[in-house]
């Protein structure tokens, strides 16, 4: 019978690799490195088979032709490459992936697109990258749309982790599975709400998004340029408190948040929640360990990192 073992939600960044230099020299920057380090050490010591990579995609493998809420990969996985991220085939359990498929809909609850040639981005290539490298494990890749409104609810991303959980556990055939949820925390990227573009920027952006299946890579450019050219927009205090929740055991509690309010109060960027809450949810929220919170307006985004141990929990603060 399967198992799962641990869960990890580490926070990414398009600029974390291309931006390293800038900030090689500062304490935070290695706090955060050294995190990823420890989580990394952690999925070792749990000996995963698998791991449930939850993360998004920002408009290289889904594109506004169609914007499926949640995709599992089933078949291939690709991973794009692009800001030195992994590129090229990951190995995809896809025994555990189409179990998982099948399961949600013959449960009736959900019925998530499903992709037999999945092209990720660094929405999950950095997990792969900093905290995966080098272990001998398979992949799940669950893709969440945050980008794209209308954006699945809260509430119904912290549903899903839980029907995976199920799903896991009714898996007939032995797998010790990890996930882990990739996503910042608070941040604002300079991109349009698509329904309503205003200005060169911004039309550009929508345009890329719309039209950029088969030739993303011509957009590139301009996409970085514009996404440099932004001013950081982060809530420390409201990453605080996230990660307080997280350490209580108590994070789907931000399902009290509507999208409109959670990009209010944290960004556009922090809709990557949604991959934090899932992967809690699939833990069954077991009070979770902080290893790691670093403000980086260099790289736009506020970093975390986290693990929740199922088996050695920390004690739920009162």
């Amino acid at each position: 019978m399967s198992e799962i073992v641990l869960g990890v939600g580490a926070s990414h960044s398009t600029l974390m690799n291309t931006h390293w230099e800038e900030t090689f020299h500062k304490d935070r920057a290695e706090r955060f490195r050294d995190a990823l380090a420890e989580a990394r050490e952690a999925l070792a010591a749990a000996r995963p088979d698998t791991v449930i990579l939850v993360g998004s995609n920002h408009f290289r493998g889904f594109w506004l032709d169609l914007i499926p809420s949640f995709t599992i990969g089933v078949g291939e996985c690709v991973a794009s490459g692009e800001s030195g991220t992994p590129k090229g085939p990951q190995p995809v359990d896809i025994p555990l992936a189409r179990h998982i498929a099948n399961s949600l809909v013959e449960q009736g609850s959900f019925d998530p697109a499903f992709s037999a040639r999945l092209q990720i981005d660094h929405g999950q290539s950095h997990a792969v990258q900093y905290l995966l490298e080098g272990l001998d494990v398979e992949l799940v890749p669950i893709v969440v749309n945050v980008f794209a409104p209308p954006l699945p609810t809260l509430e119904r991303c912290e549903a899903l982790g839980r029907a995976i959980r199920d799903a896991v556990l009714a898996f007939p055939e032995d797998r010790r599975v990890a996930v882990v949820g990739s996503g910042g925390l608070s941040h604002r990227l300079p991109w349009p709400d698509w329904r309503e573009p205003h200005g060169d920027d911004e039309e550009f952006m929508v345009g890329a998004w719309l039209n950029g299946r088969e030739n993303w890579q011509d957009y590139d450019v301009r996409r970085r340029e514009i996404i440099r050219a932004a001013e950081a927009s982060l809530n420390p205090e409201f990453d605080e408190e996230f990660l307080s929740l997280v350490s209580r055991g108590e994070i789907r509690n931000i399902t009290a948040f509507s999208t409109e309010e959670l990009e209010k109060v944290a960004g556009n960027g922090a809709q990557e929640l949604r991959t934090w809450l899932l992967m809690s949810a699939v833990l069954d929220h077991v009070p979770g360990r902080r290893l790691a919170y670093e403000p980086m307006p260099e790289w736009l985004t506020g970093m975390a990192v986290a693990v929740l141990d199922p088996v050695h929990p920390q004690e739920r603060q009162s």
